[in-house]
């Protein structure tokens, strides 16, 4: 092939459908120990010619892999040098690298190479805080110690989030009301020590005074999200640059330092908010790398899903105050939820009467709450106005979409045990829109281990807005695995079981389950197709397994990250869980050798969204199910099936609990899109491979916690990073005005020298109210 010759999508289908057939199931041979004579040859088969490696890049490269103690891999260079050609001819790039192919330097190198060169910073955005995580804390100061001598100074990076990812300071002096009044309460009372809230907020209150960098992700065990609220806002209740303490603000301090950095790390929908709504939170930039680009139109559709409940409104009547409009939208909030209540749960194909008079009464009432609680011109906004207005802005708006009936837009009705019905709004694609906001005046790479599904780049770039008239031009590229999945891996699927069945598992499940498990010594990811499949597992197997001294974890007992450090550190456990544990769960080594998929992990009948998908295309004489509920479950079997081999000595075995993966007309293609590992429904020899695979394996690899980081993400180096210097005191706020030291010391003086309320009002030229508010903060007695 011309090596400056452009690959299209056309000519890449074509190609795939040359590539892998997939695994064929097999039933007898010696998986883990025979020799493959085609072992590797799938990755060098679709390996492309690319152009002559140059000097430069290939320096940086091999200094960073040295710097990281990796190793130099063909496909690892192949991508590389394809997105430093992707960024010199300004086209877009969807690469599929399998894991071990060392991704995140492949496009890490070339992007800081092209900071650097250019002046202007790469953004790079994740879809787990996992790999954002590895990226800031592990791979970019390595790579930075190793390019500095080559680029003649060290790169630079930085760590941007959402504001709710971080503590608010005004927040901690008293700058915004309590979020949970009652539960704070309880923090004063004789139960204090016994309220896990209190204890939580006590913590972080703690921690607030340690940390440099604010970012929860940094705080080790983690707080529920209850406590989190009362140390956070969102971007909506902010004050922005009118806050009294914005010099202290972590986020305005982390987005600050991020302006100069050459790399900027944050996360699919920070990248989404920023260009669909144009706020411009990240700096100017002509290269954006999307890694788990899988993730990405699943991440924007949440991000566009708004959601209106009476509760909602009901929050927002309460914050609004005792005006005439917030008097109206209150009495809104019955009528919102008789009318949901006589709704069924589903799609809703057009609004009933009663509901679309019912939301043009919410939405009237919250414009013209909007109108009192705007405050006049050049009056301060305090914390408490802010989030009135955030609350009441947010019913107002969401309801006022529903009312819109936008083409694209479903709307259906949830009813959830705590908050009653739930009406809620999504966009069915967000194609087009992820063409014109993502893929304009920027180059695009985007990678995954899973971009190709049946065997072609088309599923992925239909959802991204990459197919059809006025398409962007871009290259697909797949540069393989180094890993020989034949030889590490076993793909069993549990034939003689019956298919699965909507009443939860049968008995003869929970046995295989339990067979599985014991052969295995533990070392098992369970992946479910639900939340409750997974507790109802996790239940039984702790019942059965009660006096093998094997531990079951279940995702819901704890935060996601530190049940996967503990699983990581114990051979003899198990982690059973529901979709976060499908992607982004990296446990290399022994304490993951079998991994168990209950069912094919198609979308529910009823979703709303794989629904209205599915009869669009439908109505096109597409074939909606394989374009959507095929194409998502073969992406979530291949990130499932890829959490086992994570480097090159690992061994394992992916059971598949549904036999439906090889007895149903659409099987072939979910098994292209899996990793090709060696097939087998032989149940007895699965058996003694994990046994043989337990008795012989080394010690587990544990997980590291993650740790401190300073101003802009970077990781606090030297003794800094485990002991925290002491922050200095935060100034308190009372009704949006900041206290000084000096003021506080005039409080006192004052005080002590028996000086009236309203002397020390004058005297301060404050309000009487905000003075007490600050005597009651100190725990000083309110003079008369």
């Amino acid at each position: 092939m011309d090596s400056a010759a452009k690959v299209s999508p056309r000519v890449m289908e074509h190609r795939q459908a040359r590539g892998r057939s997939g695994p064929q199931v097999l039933s007898t041979g010696s998986p883990l120990d025979a020799v493959d004579e085609d072992a590797g040859r799938w990755a060098r088969r679709h390996t492309l010619n690319l152009m002559p490696a140059t000097p430069e890049l290939d320096a940086l490269l091999h200094a960073a892999v040295t710097a990281v103690g990796g190793t130099e891999r063909p496909g690892q260079v192949t991508m590389a040098h394809a997105v430093e050609r992707a960024v010199e001819r300004e086209e877009h790039l969807l690469v599929q690298a399998g894991t071990g192919t060392g991704k995140s330097l492949a496009y890490l190198v070339p992007a800081i190479a092209h900071a650097v060169r250019t002046g202007k910073p790469a953004v790079v955005a994740t879809a787990t805080l996992a790999l954002q995580a590895q990226i800031v804390d592990r791979d970019l100061p390595r790579i930075a110690d190793a390019l500095a001598p080559l680029l003649g100074r060290r790169p630079t990076f930085a760590l941007v989030k959402g504001r709710s990812n971080y503590l608010c300071e005004h927040k901690l002096v008293g700058g915004f009301p309590d979020d949970d009044e009652d539960a704070l309460l309880s923090m004063g009372s004789v139960d204090r020590e016994r309220s896990r809230l209190g204890d939580e907020v006590v913590r972080l209150r703690e921690w607030a005074d340690l940390t440099e960098s604010g970012d929860r992700d940094e705080l080790v065990p983690g707080v529920s999200n209850r406590a989190w609220r009362q140390v956070s806002v969102t971007s909506h209740e902010c004050l922005g640059s009118r806050c009294p303490v914005v010099a202290d603000c972590f986020v305005e301090r982390s987005r600050e330092a991020a302006k100069e950095v050459d790399v900027i790390v944050t996360n699919h929908s920070f990248m989404a908010i920023d260009a669909f709504e144009g706020r411009f939170m990240l700096p100017e930039h002509d290269l954006l790398v999307i890694d788990e680009a899988h993730e990405l139109t699943d991440r924007i559709t949440s991000t566009i899903t708004d959601e209106l409940t009476s509760g909602s409104v009901s929050v927002a009547a309460r914050k609004a105050g005792r005006g005439e409009a917030a008097g109206r939208l209150g009495d809104t909030v019955d009528l919102l939820a008789d009318a949901l209540a006589d709704l069924p749960e589903g799609k809703l194909t057009a609004l009933p009467e009663r509901l679309v008079t019912t939301l043009q009464l919410v939405r009237d009432a919250a414009r013209d709450a909007l109108s009192e609680l705007k405050p006049e011109k050049g009056a301060e906004v305090d914390g408490a106005r802010q989030v009135a207005l955030a609350a009441v802005d947010e019913v107002h708006d969401n309801a006022a979409r529903v009312l819109e009936e936008r083409d694209l837009d479903v709307v259906w009705v949830t009813h959830d045990q705590r908050r009653g019905a739930v009406l809620r709004v999504a966009p069915m694609s967000v194609a087009m829109l992820v063409r014109d906001k993502i893929f304009s005046d920027r180059t695009v790479v985007l990678t995954s281990a899973t971009l190709e599904l049946g065997g072609s780049f088309d599923s992925v770039a239909g959802t991204i807005g990459l197919r059809g008239a006025g398409s962007p031009a871009w290259e697909g590229l797949d540069v393989g695995s180094p890993f020989d999945y034949p030889q590490q891996a076993i793909a069993y699927v549990a034939q003689h079981l019956p298919p699965p069945g909507r009443d939860g598992a049968s008995p003869q499940v929970f046995d295989e389950i339990e067979a599985l498990v014991r052969a295995a010594g533990g070392r098992t990811l369970g992946l479910f197709s639900s939340r409750r499949a997974a507790e109802a597992a996790a239940e039984e197997m702790r019942r059965r397994l009660a006096d093998d001294d094997i531990r079951v974890l279940c995702q819901g007992e704890d935060q996601m990250p530190t049940l996967v450090r503990d699983f990581a550190s114990d051979a003899r456990s198990c982690l059973f869980g529901t979709m976060s544990l499908w992607q982004g769960v990296d446990v290399p080594g022994s304490a993951c050798q079998l991994v168990i998929i209950d069912r094919i992990p198609f979308p529910r009948p009823d979703d709303p969204l794989s629904s209205a998908r599915t009869e669009a295309i439908s109505r096109m004489g597409g074939n909606g199910f394989m374009a959507v509920s095929a194409t998502h479950a073969a992406l979530r079997l291949a990130q499932g099936a890829g959490r086992l081999v994570r480097r090159g000595d690992d061994r394992g075995v992916v059971a598949f609990l549904d036999s439906r993966m090889i007895t149903a007309r659409y099987a072939g293609f979910l098994q292209r899109s899996l990793p090709p590992f060696w097939p087998t429904t032989d149940r007895a020899l699965v058996l003694k491979a994990l046994e043989r695979l337990d008795a012989t394996a080394p010690d587990v690899v544990p997980v590291a916690a993650p740790g401190a980081r300073g101003i802009g993400g970077a990781p606090l180096e030297g003794a800094a990073a485990t002991v925290p210097v002491a922050r200095s005191p935060r100034t308190a706020v009372t009704g949006g005005h900041a206290w000084t030291d000096e003021q506080d010391a005039e409080l006192r003086d004052g005080l002590d020298a028996g000086v009236t309320l309203t002397e020390l009002a004058e005297h301060l030229d404050l309000a009487p109210d905000l003075v007490t508010a600050r005597i009651n903060q100190l725990g000083l007695e309110v003079p008369v």
